[in-house]
């Protein structure tokens, strides 16, 4: 134990550091590729319905890992070739950690399209007709009606989406940023105590997954509270 309260501030401070930025940097993309997608899935344009269809299609029919290394490995070779190709730009150097946020990003935003979609969905309609033949105005009917019952409506299945998001961020030890897994995985084969540094970066996970339980459950207590009878 003496090795690993050694090397705590490397695995957590660090590594942990990463994880959660990580973690942000590619929640605030992915709900915005979220919006956008489930935007396009129910509006009137075919074009705009394909092609969010065909982005969840691709996204949730692929293993999170091979489109991890595709995209990081590929996508930054692709970017290059099309700038060259119409002279739009010189070549971009993507760094792993933001190919690491662009990926989960991109890959979460597919199924944050289905949690807004449904959520959506789920509103019914005679409250937004209401809202309408009572003279409220668009923005006022988001802020009031439809927001409210996107949260309420969409919060379980956001909270699966968030845990596997947050559980994701450790594939990125696998394109060289040192995360946490990454600095336990290294520090423990360097001791020869692989299982003490890994179970440390277990109860990381467990630590985040379980504090945004916590908190999200104390939301959706509160939205739905908010629309019991009274």
């Amino acid at each position: 134990m003496e090795e690993f309260w050694q090397y705590k501030d490397l695995i957590f401070l660090k590594g942990g550091a990463l994880n959660i930025k990580i973690c942000i940097g590619s929640l605030v993309l992915a709900t915005l590729f979220g919006f956008l997608g489930a935007w396009a899935k129910l509006s009137k344009s075919r074009i705009a319905t394909s092609a969010a269809e065909g982005y969840t299609t691709i996204v949730r029919g692929i293993p999170d890992l091979v489109l991890l290394l595709i995209i990081y490995y590929s996508g930054q070779v692709l970017l290059n070739d099309l700038g060259e190709a119409i002279g739009a730009w010189d070549k971009i150097d993507i760094s792993p950690l933001m190919a690491g946020i662009g990926t989960i990003a991109f890959i979460m935003g597919a199924y944050y399209t289905e949690t807004f979609r449904g959520a959506y969905l789920s509103i019914h309609r005679g409250q937004i007709e209401a809202a309408i033949a009572v003279g409220m105005s668009n923005s006022l009917i988001l802020r009031r009606i439809i927001w409210p019952n996107i949260v309420r409506y969409g919060i379980p299945s956001f909270t699966n989406n968030w845990l596997v998001q947050i559980k994701m961020t450790a594939l990125v030890s696998l394109i060289g940023l040192q995360d946490v897994v990454h600095n336990a995985s290294a520090i423990g084969r360097k001791m020869h105590q692989p299982f003490i540094f890994l179970f440390a970066a277990m109860l990381f996970f467990l630590f985040l997954t379980t504090i945004s339980q916590i908190a999200l459950r104390a939301l959706e207590r509160k939205y739905t509270t908010s629309k019991q009878p009274t």
